[in-house]
């Protein structure tokens, strides 16, 4: 199996710099942050600072990519993909292997209508970190991303799987490898829509799981409208898989607010199209009816709107 010997990676928010640190220790100058224009002037100029640290990471302009990298990492907003694309073209060589770990369902179909299967693995994050001006602190040790071909049987993985395991491994990144990627994207889509877009549209965090059954009703039907769907697709999860989540919940620290939160109170465009206009999208095209996911997605753009200063 060849090693990695250079990262990069597009995107560095609360994703980003769940990676971003431990990339730098261990590549040094052979990692490198995809940014242009401003956002390349800011990065140089203040940093991000990350867990105490001011971080100055090498930043690359996407047309001034030098060579590709055997590694690049995809930590966008959902709205920011189709540019990301385009973005990582000079950075992408033979070999290089890309991980998209947005939320949502359908990233990686866009990378890989751009680079081919070959290029592309399967990811998703678990992770809660709050990222404001640049500034973020968080427990390493709570987070994980999951990656893989769409299937994966343990004592066989393909040499890429391997190869990117051993990065995460060096870099000490709790990496996973699911069995079945779809189910796993699948279910964290699940839990992001009820979870993330509950706490958006009442303004609550996530503690407000752990004592309000009202906020629970509202989480799990909405749930459930992504579970029909993923069902009619041949995607097996259940509501055994939603009560697995429970203690994941239970394990939050109260206080700690999803990303359709932040942004909105940061008066920041969201990713609602890519949460609930996902699920109506879908359940349009399967027959499966949405009503709860409809009113979040509403009620999400109201709020969008009366940050733009509608009315």
């Amino acid at each position: 199996m060849k090693k990695m010997k250079s990262a990069a990676l597009i995107g560095l928010g609360a994703m980003g710099a769940y990676f971003a640190p431990r990339l730098y220790e261990e590549y040094g100058e052979n990692f490198r942050v995809i940014a242009g224009g401003e956002r390349k002037k800011r990065l140089m100029e203040q940093g991000v600072s990350i867990n105490g640290v001011n971080y100055h990471f090498p930043v690359a302009d996407p047309e001034q990519a030098g060579e590709p990298a055997d590694l690049v990492i995809i930590a966008v907003k959902g709205y920011g993909l189709d540019q990301a694309v385009k973005d990582i073209r000079d950075f992408v060589g033979e070999k290089t292997v890309i991980l998209s770990v947005l939320n949502g369902v359908d990233s990686e179909k866009k990378v890989i209508d751009a680079y081919g299967e070959a290029h592309v693995l399967y990811s998703y994050m678990r992770v809660s970190i709050v990222m404001k001006d640049g500034c973020t602190n968080y427990d390493p040790a709570l987070g994980s991303i999951h990656f893989g071909e769409k299937e994966n049987r343990e004592g066989h993985y393909s040499e890429r799987v391997m190869a990117v395991k051993e990065v995460f491994d060096r870099c000490g990144i709790t990496g996973i490898i699911d069995p079945d990627m779809i189910k796993g994207i699948w279910f964290k889509f699940m839990c992001n829509v009820g979870e993330n877009l509950t706490c958006a549209l009442l303004g609550i965090p996530f503690g407000a799981f752990q004592r309000s059954r009202h906020a629970n009703a509202i989480r799990k039907q909405a749930m459930r409208e992504v579970m029909q769907i993923a069902v009619k697709q041949g995607i097996d999860l259940s509501e055994e898989d939603m009560e697995k989540q429970e203690e994941t919940l239970r394990g939050l620290p109260f206080l700690n607010k999803p990303s359709t939160l932040q942004d909105l109170e940061a008066g920041k465009k969201t990713e609602i199209a890519m949460f609930a206009g996902t699920v109506m999208e879908y359940g349009n095209r399967l027959g499966v009816a949405t009503p709860v996911n409809e009113l979040l997605y509403h009620g999400i753009c109201v709020l969008e709107e009366k940050n733009e200063g509608l009315f």
